[in-house]
């Protein structure tokens, strides 16, 4: 790792020289602003808006439904998938964009299921994203109950995987935390003792670069709305290793997994591929817009693509990192983020003894320009995009948190008033 700037002005001039400056101007950020929520909700590309405006005026307005073939509307979720996969470790034949992460979820643990029919658990962390284990618990109760999630530490993941469990299912980037599972270390742990694996990537797809096929891995699934950029409530995606493809037909048979749609047949006949993970009518104007964020994030690749966002990510979490640490400390700030740039993905988390504290001070941040988020019960969360954002955002976000720590203003009550989203 290079050397953590020690002022300001040592980061304006790591900005001046940075070969990855211009895609700056490919987002529309709001000026004054230092947006740290990549992770939760990526920033507008400048391109989304008129390619959906054409979706919507040209596509749809003048071309009417002839557009599902001449637009290519069809087509969207392969051609998306294929694009996905350049940024996963994965064949352009291994990838669909489709749904929602929790609704993909909900096919790949019932395939895994099939796959293993004589065991009966589903293995994952007891910190794990909530909606992966809700869907998994609600999975096990319309098979009747036969099935167990068992959730354990992270640190007894290894020893847990035993010939009982079917699929070992686990979010690659902790989303509180932000720290970072071994991928090709715990694919073949779970592999060894017979068990499939399942990864969300829901933190790792377009944050750094993903191995899936190099890894061995079985599944994964992932959303269109972070690191991807592809606005609120993007569709998702999801991975099937092309050796699974063929082994079982996905319990949400809709028309568009069918083999042939436009035959209209009465019985359901599974498409070859991982077309036949698609269910219903892909949502045109979202799927466009997440199109536009991908290309956005591909155009990357003259300069060093995603390995040399990631490099610069390491180099813009390590700063605000030691120096935020540095400002809060003696107000009880405390990182819970690893140091180390392996165990990490693109954000940096830290905790307060007090969780309303932590909410507040999140909230006095964000009417200072400096936005990041909130997650209980304690943990103050700053996501990354290297894309959008610069040396100069990582010293100054630190400042400001800083200084909202030491003149106390979060004690206001105008910031302790939880909203919905946090």
């Amino acid at each position: 790792m290079t050397a953590i700037p020690s002022s300001r002005a040592d980061c304006a001039a790591l900005d001046r020289a940075d070969p990855l400056a211009p895609l700056r101007a490919r987002f529309r950020l709001p000026p004054g602003v230092i947006y740290l929520d990549g992770n939760s909700l990526g920033a507008l590309p400048a391109d989304t808006p008129t390619r959906v405006a054409d979706a919507v005026e040209q596509q749809w307005g003048r071309q009417l439904i002839r557009s599902w073939n001449s637009a290519g509307w069809v087509d969207l979720p392969q051609r998306i998938g294929a694009k996905i996969a350049t940024l996963i470790g994965a064949d352009a034949d291994e990838v669909v964009a489709a749904d929602a992460t929790s609704v993909n979820l909900f096919k790949l643990l019932s395939a895994a299921l099939q796959m293993r029919a004589q065991r009966r658990v589903i293995l994952s962390e007891a910190g794990n994203f909530p909606t992966d284990l809700y869907v998994a618990q609600g999975l096990i109760a319309q098979l009747g109950g036969r099935h167990e999630l068992k959730l354990v530490e992270r640190d007894a993941l290894p020893a847990a995987i035993d010939d009982s469990v079917a699929v070992v299912m686990l979010t690659q980037v902790d989303y509180r935390t932000g720290s970072r599972l071994d991928l090709p270390a715990i694919t073949h742990a779970a592999h060894a003792a017979g068990a499939l694996m399942l990864w969300d990537l829901a933190h790792s797809a377009g944050a750094f670069p993903v191995e899936l096929n190099a890894a061995g891995a079985d599944f994964a699934v992932g959303c269109g709305y972070k690191y991807l950029n592809g606005g609120p409530g993007a569709p998702a995606f999801l991975y099937v290793a092309r050796r699974h493809q063929a082994a079982f037909a996905q319990p949400l048979s809709g028309w568009m997994g069918h083999a042939a749609p436009f035959a209209f047949e009465t019985g359901y006949r599974p498409a070859t591929g991982v077309a036949r993970y698609l269910c219903g009518t892909p949502p045109v104007l979202s799927m466009v817009a997440l199109e536009a964020g991908l290309d956005t994030l591909l155009d990357a690749a003259p300069l060093g693509g995603l390995a040399a966002l990631w490099r610069k990510a390491l180099a813009l979490t390590a700063l605000f990192g030691e120096r935020a640490a540095a400002l809060g400390a003696a107000h009880g700030l405390h990182r819970v983020t690893p140091l180390s740039d392996a165990q990490r993905g693109s954000q940096i988390s830290f905790s307060l003894p007090d969780g309303d504290a932590a909410y507040a001070v999140v909230q006095a941040l964000i009417e200072r320009g400096v936005i990041g988020d909130f997650r209980a019960p304690d943990i103050l969360r700053f996501g990354f995009a290297p894309a959008y954002l610069r040396y100069v955002d990582a010293w100054d976000a630190a400042e400001q948190l800083g200084a909202v720590l030491a003149d106390g203003v979060w004690r206001d009550e105008r910031f302790r008033t939880r909203q919905a989203v946090t």
